[in-house]
């Protein structure tokens, strides 16, 4: 079982270079470690049509899986609070570089809104 945020989008899901610019602006180097299964080299980025990446994170791993319309952030249901913390910065990078909006328990939230509430500050 996992964890997971899904983001939204209705202009098109953005690319995995976007998303990371996104998380290079909260501090994190967001390494690759598996593309659609298949081990990835960190810095590499995947085909236009990728289904799952699964990103390194100092508190473990965040998969990201991408679907015609949104990308669902997903950590396994044990994770402790700093990785869900590194699910929240991805969800918002989602957000931040396709301007998508984040399903939460209380609605949609868009990027702003998602990193005020989560304590995520860009710069």
């Amino acid at each position: 079982m996992g964890l997971d945020c899904t983001v939204r989008f209705s202009g098109g899901v953005p690319t995995w270079d976007a998303i990371k610019l996104q998380l290079a602006r909260v501090g994190e180097a967001a390494p690759l470690r598996m593309i659609d299964g298949m081990p990835a080299f960190p810095d590499e980025s995947p085909e236009a049509d990728w289904r799952e990446l699964r990103v390194g994170f100092a508190a473990g791993m965040v998969s990201i899986r991408r679907s015609v319309d949104s990308l669902t952030c997903v950590v396994w249901s044990n994770a402790d609070a700093a990785l869900l913390a590194a699910r929240d910065r991805v969800a918002w990078a989602c957000a931040a570089a396709g301007q998508g909006v984040v399903e939460t328990p209380d609605g949609e939230a868009s990027a702003d809104e998602f990193a005020r509430a989560h304590g995520i500050l860009p710069s």
